[in-house]
């Protein structure tokens, strides 16, 4: 019976985090979707790093860029996952997106839970100029025993510039 208490106060903190993150722009639009893979993580009381390797594809035109990544978490962080995926709907002011649009970092709010198979959110903006946002919330997929609330930092270069 615990493990589902705790399931359902970290939905609850991720709703909470996800409306208050969550910036009113109604200009931007969907300019594609970022995939990032990560490695295994083990999460140290009061946050976590992983490095990840990312592809964005564009929607128009359709292209793919590659970017390697560094995703840290402060906060919460306890349990092991094994390498997972991250997935992100990318919205931009434009629809001008090159092979470097989305470098830069990125900062929101995150959270996520495994017990056995494991889901994750993580809402965040920033990249070049603050002009990228990673919306409306990222479907993070693990295995393992985790239990993660706090803020997130990701760091997004071109592949092997980071």
């Amino acid at each position: 019976m615990r493990p589902l208490r705790y399931l359902a106060a970290t939905g609850a903190i991720i709703a909470v985090l996800c409306v208050v993150t969550s910036p009113a722009h109604a200009q931007r639009f969907r300019v594609g979707r970022l995939l990032c893979f990560s490695e295994p993580r083990v999460g140290m009381v009061l946050g976590s790093a992983q490095s990840l390797r990312c592809v964005f594809t564009a929607l128009r035109p359709p292209r793919q860029y590659v970017y390697e990544g560094r995703i840290r978490r402060v906060g919460l962080d306890l349990g092991v996952t094994s390498a997972g995926t991250l997935s992100w709907a990318v919205f931009a002011r434009n629809s001008r997106i090159g092979p470097a649009t989305l470098r830069g970092s990125y900062v929101g709010a995150s959270g996520n839970v495994a017990f056995g198979p494991g889901l994750g959110a993580n809402v965040l903006i920033g990249g070049s100029r603050r002009t990228i946002m990673l919306q409306p919330i990222s479907v993070e997929r693990s295995i393992g025993l985790n239990l993660a609330a706090g803020v997130t930092q990701l760091t997004l270069g071109p592949r092997g510039q980071l």
